[in-house]
């Protein structure tokens, strides 16, 4: 895979001065998402099912750690335990609409973990030329093998600790407004004729 990095300046602001980012991406992104963060540290939550099991084994090989639990099953007992292990040094990451869906409909977990944390909530989005999309609730994107990619990062966005309900779901819309602008860049730049 060749990749390119559009918004690097906002991963940079996410991660300066000894902030953790908590990565937000589509589920249907996984797949590249997962290649480019590889050996970096990053604790992902993951379902507690037969197939979290699974993907928190696969994960692991690619140097990430797995907080089991989700928006259906678990879901405080993983988010408390990606506090500790933020707390600890290590960056979080978030399919913000998996397991199951709606897709491409934001939920609240990386803001809940934002407040708890005060670490920024860092969007992004991978792009790619060519790909397989699987017949799934998520239109899974499996990149064809020397395919082009490019990551695209949003601005960070910060939840005080203060932050009620209110402010929690103004954050979450937020969030739904730029992993959707993100998609739509990422579209423009795969359709993009010159590259």
């Amino acid at each position: 895979m060749r990749f390119e990095i559009e918004g690097g300046e906002n991963w940079e602001a996410a991660s300066a001065n000894g902030q953790l980012p908590i990565y937000t991406f589509w589920h249907n992104r996984v797949f590249l998402g997962t290649y480019f963060f590889r050996h970096r540290g990053i604790v992902i939550m993951t379902s507690q099912s037969f197939d979290g099991e699974y993907i928190s084994r696969f994960i692991r090989r690619f140097g990430y750690g797995a907080a089991r639990g989700s928006s259906t099953r678990g879901g405080v007992g993983a988010l408390l335990e990606l506090v500790r292990v933020m707390r600890a040094g290590r960056p979080a990451g978030f399919s913000i609409d998996g397991p199951k869906g709606p897709r491409y409909v934001a939920k609240t977990g990386a803001t809940l973990l934002a407040k708890k944390t005060l670490s920024p909530v860092l969007p992004f989005t991978v792009a790619t030329k060519h790909y397989w999309e699987a017949n799934s609730w998520d239109r899974f994107q499996v990149p064809y093998p020397f395919t082009r990619a490019c990551v695209i990062f949003g601005n960070p966005i910060y939840v005080p600790n203060e932050a009620d309900e209110e402010t929690v779901a103004r954050k979450r819309n937020e969030l739904q407004q730029t992993l959707d602008d993100l998609n739509r860049r990422g579209e423009e730049w795969r359709l993009h004729k010159d590259k």
